[in-house]
């Protein structure tokens, strides 16, 4: 489903001088429809109470639909997919560690293209659950 001729490690160089590099986001696997990642638990995605901010699973979530959907473009240089809405439910605290986001698509369209991204703990249980809707334009 995904462009076979983009490895991890580039998908990792675009995480270069962005949000995801400053939390830490890193890629660990391009599956046929699914892109999986982690993210620390720390002082950079840490809300004032010592847990995992809210914002930083949304970023994570968005992070991975946006690009899962840029995955899937046939001419990045005639579209681009860029978010639309995106809601998350926040489960589970986490204090430290990692936690690892997974998308899955739900729709994929001409014009839309609609994620589920599910952020687990180490233990793999459930923290967060995300949808992201992302519009397909034409450049």
């Amino acid at each position: 489903m995904f462009n076979k001729n983009i490895a991890l490690e580039q998908v990792q160089q675009w995480n270069k001088n962005t949000i995801g590099e400053q939390l830490g986001i890193e890629y660990l696997e391009i599956g046929e429809d699914s892109l999986t990642a982690r993210m620390p638990v720390d002082r950079r995605t840490h809300q004032p109470f010592g847990i995992l901010h809210g914002g930083a699973s949304v970023v994570l979530a968005e992070t991975l639909g946006s690009l899962s959907s840029f995955l899937l473009l046939p001419d990045v240089t005639k579209q681009q997919a860029v978010g639309l809405d995106i809601n998350a439910n926040h489960i589970r605290a986490v204090k430290s560690g990692w936690v690892y986001g997974k998308s899955t698509p739900i729709h994929i369209g001409r014009t839309t293209h609609v994620w589920e991204i599910k952020i687990t703990n180490e233990e793999g249980k459930l923290v967060c659950i995300s949808r992201l809707t992302m519009a397909i334009i034409t450049l």
